[in-house]
């Protein structure tokens, strides 16, 4: 939250807003692990589940290199085209950002791809039910971003590079630092070592984290790309109008995410270990504190227009619809959340799989049409999205209903 209005001073509306964009399209590259992240997340829970610490070993030391291939590869693979790319023109940048952009996204994306190569300790984190410990890395990447920009802004003058490369190094160096600190002390156990890496579990990994992987891409068109519609149609400076209305509500599933970050892994140990009253509960109580959680979102849609105002200030206007559109969304987020996390933990995720490539495929067209046909402006955007989820609210409480009570056949099953 302090990040926003910090990095607009800095940097003006229309720079951050060609930077929110192009973190927008670098965000896809973080499922270039080609879903093994989720899937090392549900093998190696399964591992220590059993207390098979070598099983759990041969995993992660599996994943690490499988992993270090495919972002080599997917980097030669960009490096053939990057001379035939204007970031400019995909960001709609001015056109004197053109030699900037070109010659500076070539180092972020080394940094991100290392980044995401890293971020595999967050999945074992996750796997270890350690929640905790994300968010403290989570906290200190972005308190340390925080700190530089400030810092930034007492030394020089605004310079979008150094707000560029600020942004992409300091995860880098916060996860590596973390990835030493943990690999030689609480995982020492389970640290990657190349006298453990056996292909032949590579396939557990990569059978699963397939599907995952598709799921991620759908769900990537249909959550990240809204940046990208907007700077298209309405140019960079209404991606920040979004971005803000966006943040603000974001601090509902946040919070939430906070309760539920445990409970994918938790729900793969009870389900291997046939605990199935002691999941019913927790779903319970989750159910709870999302009708808590909405009531919260329905207020802070009531007083959005006064906090905006306090936050950033009134040169920026955010449409009251856009609130509503935004408040209705983290409350649909939150409920499919509930049993997306009991879906995945348990790995049957096939009617996920088709779900999440219907919604990749009516996203876009149904936000332009919204946006263009109708007249929502930057609200149809999101709107599009929230008809998008609506669907998912329906059927997947339904197979948690059938997994849970033994009832699940078919494609429910899978």
């Amino acid at each position: 939250m302090a990040l926003v209005p910090v990095s607009i001073a800095y940097l003006g509306n229309e720079e951050y807003g060609i930077w929110l964009t192009l973190a927008s399209i670098l965000s896809w590259l973080i499922n270039l692990d080609f879903g093994i992240g989720n899937g090392l997340r549900n093998k190696l829970a399964e591992a220590l589940a059993l207390n098979d610490l070598k099983l759990a070993r041969i995993y992660v030391s599996t994943a690490y290199t499988v992993f270090f291939i495919g972002i080599t590869f997917a980097f030669l693979i960009y490096l053939t085209v990057h001379g035939m790319l204007n970031w400019a023109a995909i960001l709609k940048a001015p056109s004197d950002y053109v030699n900037l952009l070109n010659t500076l996204i070539l180092w972020i994306i080394v940094l991100f791809l290392v980044q995401f190569l890293l971020k595999l300790l967050t999945s074992i984190i996750n796997a270890d039910q350690r929640p905790a410990l994300n968010g403290v890395l989570s906290l200190s990447i972005n308190a340390l971003i925080l700190l530089a920009v400030l810092f930034l802004s007492q030394i020089t003058e605004k310079s979008f590079t150094s707000f560029a490369i600020v942004s992409s190094s300091v995860p880098v160096l916060v996860l590596f630092a973390a990835s030493v600190f943990l690999f030689s002390g609480h995982y020492k156990n389970i640290s990657p070592s190349i006298r453990f890496i056996d292909f032949k579990y590579s396939s557990n990994l990569v059978k699963l984290g397939m599907q995952f992987f598709i799921i991620q891409i759908s769900g990537l068109i249909v959550f990240t790309t809204d940046n990208i519609i907007i700077a298209q149609l309405f140019g960079p400076g209404q991606v920040v109008t979004y971005n803000i209305a966006y943040k603000y509500f974001y601090m509902i599933p946040l919070v939430f995410n906070v309760v539920l970050a445990p409970f994918w892994s938790a729900f793969t140990e009870a389900y291997v270990k046939k605990e199935y009253s002691w999941i019913q509960n927790a779903i319970r109580k989750l159910l709870l504190i999302w009708i808590i959680l909405s009531l919260i979102a329905v207020f802070m849609i009531i007083i959005s227009n006064i906090v905006y105002s306090i936050w950033v200030g009134s040169e920026i206007q955010v449409p009251f619809i856009l609130s509503i559109f935004t408040g209705i969304f983290v409350i649909i987020a939150n409920w499919n959340n509930i049993f997306a996390y009991f879906i995945n933990g348990v790995g049957k995720i096939r009617i996920a799989l088709y779900y999440s490539i219907f919604t990749a495929l009516i996203n876009i067209p149904l936000s332009i049409l919204l946006v263009k046909q109708f007249g929502l402006g930057i609200s149809g955007v999101i709107l599009a999205t929230n008809i998008c989820l609506i669907i998912a609210s329906v059927w997947s409480p339904i197979q948690y209903y059938k997994i849970i009570n033994n009832k699940a056949s078919g494609i429910w099953n899978k």
